[in-house]
């Protein structure tokens, strides 16, 4: 019986894990860089407010999307660290910015729909 619940407990675990590759895991988190980068623009740059609301909003979208198929908080937090120090101070690039848009709304399933509802949630 231990064995079977064993067998069970991995492939619960491994499955909840599979529904993101380690590329889309690293693209996930370059997004989660480029729009910390967004959100912390320096006074003076250029960006639309907007932008601001939806790049913050994505990210605690991937976080929430990234605890719901199993990768540990510690493990996603580790990775988002990374990336939020390679982007931190960059210029805010719209091209880049809309493909993680893009890149999120297939990844996350309803996707651009989750973010709409975080945004309306800001305040």
């Amino acid at each position: 019986m231990k064995k079977i619940i064993i067998i069970l407990s991995f492939f619960i675990f491994t499955s909840a894990n599979a529904e993101i590759s380690d590329n889309d895991k690293s693209k996930a988190w370059d997004c989660v860089g480029i729009y910390m980068a967004n959100y912390f623009l320096p006074s003076g740059e250029k960006f639309e407010y907007g932008m601001k609301e939806k790049s913050i909003s994505t990210v605690k979208v991937l976080k929430t999307y990234a605890l719901e198929i199993g990768i540990p908080e510690k493990d996603w937090d580790a990775g988002v660290n990374k990336a939020v120090d390679k982007h931190y101070g960059s210029k805010y690039d719209k091209a880049k910015t809309d493909k993680c848009h893009t890149f999120v709304e297939a990844l996350v399933p309803n996707g651009a729909e989750r973010v709409k509802k975080v945004v309306q949630t800001l305040y």
